[in-house]
């Protein structure tokens, strides 16, 4: 199955956008163990520390959302409710049909 994980990302500060990507990263990474293809998002923060010009957050945001339609299943990482990007990608996927359903680590690893 391929699976797009959608989470937040943001946070007040840097140990809680750091606590986000790492539950993405953790979350793809039992995915990949079980055979699912996953479109992380949360591994977007590498691209950021290429030299050269910054990227936009929009330009990052558009490259996402257009990985949702290639996907089977759009799959919510707790702490979703609060995310405004996830909100957008929410509505992506059922504008394409595709399932939205919430994560849960024991129930995938």
């Amino acid at each position: 199955m391929k699976i797009y994980l959608a989470g937040p990302y943001s946070g007040d500060n840097v140990i809680s956008v750091l606590s986000n990507i790492r539950q993405g990263i953790q979350a793809a990474a039992d995915l990949m163990r079980k055979g699912h293809i996953v479109y992380c998002p949360f591994l977007d923060f590498l691209i950021g520390l290429m030299p050269g010009e910054a990227i936009p957050k929009e330009i990052y945001q558009v490259n996402s959302l257009a990985w949702i339609n290639c996907c089977d299943l759009l799959l919510l990482l707790p702490g979703w409710e609060t995310s405004n990007g996830t909100k957008r990608e929410i509505k992506e996927a059922e504008s394409h049909g595709i399932p939205v359903t919430a994560y849960n680590f024991e129930d995938w690893s």
